[in-house]
């Protein structure tokens, strides 16, 4: 499963959108309000193996930017990449999908939304960067207490 040298293989074979969906539904009054619109970011991350040595990880992100009770859009994509991953020890697996493979899809995630805002007739939305390794640490320490 490794390479000739017997080294562990990551590769980012792939990266491609599985959706994408932006809606605007208060336009163009939205435009002409003034007031610090609040924005409400939900992520989720999936992975899934694709053979022996191909796996799948995906990052799912809704940014909904709202100025009081009118919604100024609703942004959502489902943006993946096809990784090839062997030689990797199986406890290490789960790192390497929740951790690397999403550091990497992360910073193209971030543009395809922000570019969808612009596209959208809003300034760039640009997501704080985030920070997989915690987030994994966290899910590993929840999934141990519920033990």
């Amino acid at each position: 499963m490794a390479d000739s040298q017997g080294q562990p293989v990551f590769r980012l074979q792939k990266m491609y959108v599985k959706d994408l969906s932006f809606e605007n539904p208060n336009a163009p009054e939205v435009y002409f309000q003034q007031e610090e619109p609040k924005v409400e970011v939900k992520l989720s991350v999936s992975n899934r193996s694709l053979d022996d040595e191909h796996w799948e990880a995906s990052l799912s992100i809704t940014a909904t930017a709202a100025m009081g009770e009118k919604t100024l859009f609703i942004a959502e994509v489902e943006h993946a990449g096809a990784f090839q991953i062997s030689g990797v020890p199986a406890e290490h697996l789960p790192r390497v999908l929740a951790v690397d493979c999403l550091t990497l899809l992360f910073p193209f995630t971030r543009q395809i939304l922000s570019q969808a805002a612009v596209d959208g007739g809003f300034l760039p939305f640009l997501l704080e960067p985030i920070n997989f390794a915690a987030m994994y640490e966290a899910s590993r320490t929840t999934q141990e207490e519920k033990h």
